[in-house]
C-alpha cells in the first residue's frame, strides 16, 4: 500500500496536509466542547450563577460545534478530490503498462484480470484514501488528545477505559488475522466471475446453438456461490466487530458513573461538585476515545481488502517489459520494405522446447512471401516477429537492414500494415476504423479511406449502409459479418500506406471469388511493398514469389509453387488435399 501511495502527486499532498491541519482544528474543537458541558453543569449546579454565563457558554460550545461540522465538510471535498485523482492516474498508468507488454506480459495476467486490476481493484484504494484520510487520521489524533486531557482525572476512571482499549485493539487485530487472507480469495474470485461472464456474452451464439445455458450457468453459480459464501465469512467476522464496539461504549459509560458515584459518595461536601463534574467530562471523552477505536475499526475493515487490490496493481506495475523501445527511427541508408530472418529461434520464456528453429529467408521490396503449414507448425508465430509482439529468442530479425529490437517502438510500427488472424474492429464508424492509429504520416483522408475499401473489396457493401462510411461499427464488430470484418481490417492496413504489409491468414474468411479478386487488386496497389503472407489455402499464394513451408517449426522447404510441388513433398501433400492434379498443373 505504501509503494502505491509514493505515486501521489506534490499537489495530493499538500492537500493532504490542508486535510491534516482542517482535521487538527476538528479535533481540537470537538474536544473543547466537554470543557464548556463541564463548565455549563457547574453553573447549573451553584447558587447565584447568571443565567447569561450559561447562555455564553452554550454559544461557545454551539459555535466549536459548527466549526467542526464546517471543517468536516471542507475535509470530505478535499478527501475525495485526491482520491478521485488519485484513482484516475491509477488508471491510466494501469492502461498505459498494459499498452506496453509485450504478449507474454499480456499472456501472464487474464483478461478479465487486468479489467478487474483496472476498476474494482483502485476502486477499493479510492474508497480506503477517501475514508482513510478523513478517519485513519483523526482517529488517532482523537484518542491521543482525549486520552491526555482525562489522565489526571482519576486513576480508576483511567484503568476502566485501559480496559475497553485494550479489548477493542484484540478484536479488531484478530479480525484482521482471520480476515486478510480470506480478502485474496476474494479478488482472485471477482477475476474469474469476471471471466466466465466475459466468456458467456462473447461466446453468445455457440452456448445457444449447443444448448449449453445449463452448463453456463452451472460454470457461473458455482464460482458465484464461493465468492457468495467467502463474503458472508468475512461480512459476519466483521458483524462482530461493531457490537463488541457498542457493548464496550456502552460498559465504559456504566463503569465511569458506577466509579463515580463511588467517589461522589466517599467524598467531602466541597468536593462533590467537582467530581461530578469530572464525570461528565470525563464520560465525554471516553466516549470520544471509543468513538475513535470505531472509526479505525471502519478503517480496518476496508485495509485489508484494499491492501489485496494494492499488491494486485503493483503486480501489473511492477511487471518487467521484456520488449523494450530502441532509439533507431529509419533503416539503412538504399534499403527500404525489406525483411530479413537470419538463424531465428523463438521459444517462450518458461517453455523447454522452441517453437521456431533457425528460420532464415530475406524478402525484398515488391515481394510477396508466403508461409504455409500444418495447424502448430509456427506460422503465426513467425510473422508476430516482425511487429515485436514477441522479440527472437535467438538470431535476428531485421527490417531495411536494422534489427527491429533497435527500432524506435512507433518508427517500426510506421513501416507495418498488419492484418492479423482474428479481424478486430473497434467501436465507432466505417471512417474510424479504417483510418484508424497514426500512420506517422499525417492524417488519412477520405480520398485514402475510400481507396483503401475498394481495392480491399469493401466498397460495394460499405455504399450499402444506411450512412456509408459514417455507419457505426459497434465494438468487435458484432454488426457486420466476419468476411465484412476482414476486408475493413485489410482496408485499414491499406490506408497506411506502409512499406511492409502482414497478413496473418487473413482471407480465411472471404469466399473463393472476393478472394481472388481483392488479391489481384492488391497485387496492384501493394507492387512496391512488401508483402508477407500467412495463408492455409493454396489458392491465396501459389503466385508469390517465394513460399516457405514450415512444418514442427522448422523451414523444410522454400522457393515458387512450381518449385516446391516438385522438391518440397510437405507442400505436395498440402496442395494435393486442396486442388486437384490438373489444377496443379494448370496453374
Amino acid at each position: 500500500m505504501l509503494k502505491l501511495l509514493k505515486k501521489l502527486g506534490k499537489k495530493e499532498w499538500l492537500l493532504a496536509l490542508v486535510c491534516l491541519a482542517l482535521i487538527f482544528t476538528q479535533v481540537w474543537l470537538e474536544l473543547k466542547m466537554p470543557d464548556y458541558m463541564s463548565q455549563i453543569t457547574r453553573l447549573v449546579q451553584t447558587e447565584g450563577s447568571q443565567m447569561s454565563e450559561i447562555v455564553k457558554n452554550g454559544a461557545y460550545m454551539l459555535g466549536c460545534a459548527l466549526g467542526s461540522l464546517v471543517a468536516a465538510v471542507i475535509t470530505g471535498y478535499i478527501a475525495s478530490s485526491i482520491s478521485s485523482t488519485f484513482s484516475m492516474k491509477l488508471r491510466k498508468n494501469i492502461f498505459d503498462k498494459v499498452e506496453n507488454m509485450g504478449m507474454q506480459e499480456v499472456k501472464s495476467f487474464s483478461t478479465s484480470s487486468l479489467i478487474t486490476r483496472t476498476t474494482n481493484d483502485v476502486t477499493q484504494i479510492e474508497m480506503l484514501i477517501a475514508m482513510g484520510l478523513q478517519l485513519l487520521i483523526k482517529a488517532p489524533i482523537t484518542a491521543v488528545w482525549a486520552i491526555t486531557k482525562i489522565l489526571n482525572k482519576s486513576w480508576q476512571w483511567s484503568v476502566a477505559t485501559a480496559i475497553a482499549v485494550v479489548v477493542l485493539l484484540s478484536v479488531i487485530g484478530m479480525l484482521t488475522i482471520i480476515v486478510l487472507p480470506r480478502f485474496k480469495k476474494v479478488q482472485k474470485l471477482i477475476d474469474k466471475i469476471n471471466g466466465v461472464t466475459r466468456e458467456n456474452l462473447t461466446g453468445i451464439r455457440v452456448v445457444r446453438a449447443f444448448n449449453a445455458e445449463k452448463y453456463q450457468e452451472d460454470k457461473f453459480e458455482d464460482t458465484n456461490n464461493k465468492l457468495t459464501n467467502l463474503q458472508l465469512f468475512n461480512q459476519k467476522k466483521f458483524a462482530i466487530m461493531q457490537p463488541t464496539m457498542y457493548l464496550t461504549m456502552y460498559a465504559l459509560t456504566l463503569s465511569i458513573y458506577f466509579i463515580g458515584a463511588t467517589l461522589i459518595k466517599d467524598s467531602l461536601m466541597a468536593n462533590k461538585l467537582t467530581l461530578f463534574s469530572d464525570m461528565v467530562v470525563f464520560s465525554s471523552y471516553a466516549l470520544q476515545v471509543i468513538m475513535s477505536f470505531l472509526m479505525l475499526a471502519m478503517i480496518f475493515m476496508m485495509l485489508p481488502r484494499a491492501q489485496v487490490s494494492a499488491n494486485r496493481i503493483n503486480e501489473v506495475l511492477d511487471t518487467d517489459i521484456s520488449i523494450k523501445t530502441g532509439k533507431k527511427k529509419s533503416g539503412k541508408k538504399g534499403e527500404v520494405g525489406t525483411v530479413e530472418f537470419k538463424n531465428v529461434s523463438f521459444k517462450y520464456p518458461d517453455a523447454d522446447e522452441y517453437l521456431l528453429k533457425n528460420i532464415s529467408f530475406k524478402a525484398n521490396k515488391g515481394e510477396t512471401v508466403a508461409f504455409i503449414g500444418s495447424t502448430g507448425s509456427g506460422k503465426s508465430t513467425l510473422i508476430n516477429l516482425v511487429p515485436r509482439f514477441y522479440d527472437a529468442t535467438d538470431g535476428e530479425v531485421l527490417i531495411d537492414g536494422v534489427n527491429v529490437k533497435e527500432y524506435d517502438t512507433n518508427s517500426l510500427n510506421n513501416k507495418i500494415g498488419y492484418v492479423p488472424q482474428k479481424a478486430v474492429m473497434f467501436n465507432g464508424t466505417v471512417n474510424s476504423n479504417i483510418a484508424y492509429g497514426d500512420n506517422g504520416k499525417g492524417k488519412i483522408t477520405d480520398k485514402k479511406i475510400h481507396e483503401a475499401a475498394q481495392v480491399a473489396q469493401a466498397k460495394e457493401f460499405i455504399e450499402k449502409m444506411d450512412e456509408t462510411y459514417n455507419s457505426h461499427i459497434a465494438q468487435g464488430g458484432t454488426n457486420v459479418s466476419g468476411g465484412q470484418k476482414q476486408r475493413l481490417a485489410i482496408a485499414r492496413a491499406i490506408a497506411r500506406d506502409p512499406e511492409i504489409y502482414i497478413f496473418d491468414d487473413s482471407f480465411s474468411a472471404l469466399d473463393y471469388k472476393t478472394d481472388s479478386v481483392l488479391r489481384k487488386e492488391l497485387k496492384k496497389y501493394t507492387k512496391d511493398a512488401t508483402s508477407l503472407i500467412v495463408a492455409q489455402r493454396i489458392g491465396t499464394i501459389m503466385n508469390a514469389d517465394k513460399i516457405i513451408v514450415l512444418e514442427d517449426g522448422k523451414s523444410v522447404g522454400m522457393g515458387t509453387h512450381k518449385e516446391l510441388l516438385k522438391t518440397c513433398e510437405v507442400y505436395k501433400q498440402i496442395a494435393l488435399s486442396q486442388l486437384s492434379k490438373e489444377e496443379l498443373e494448370n496453374a
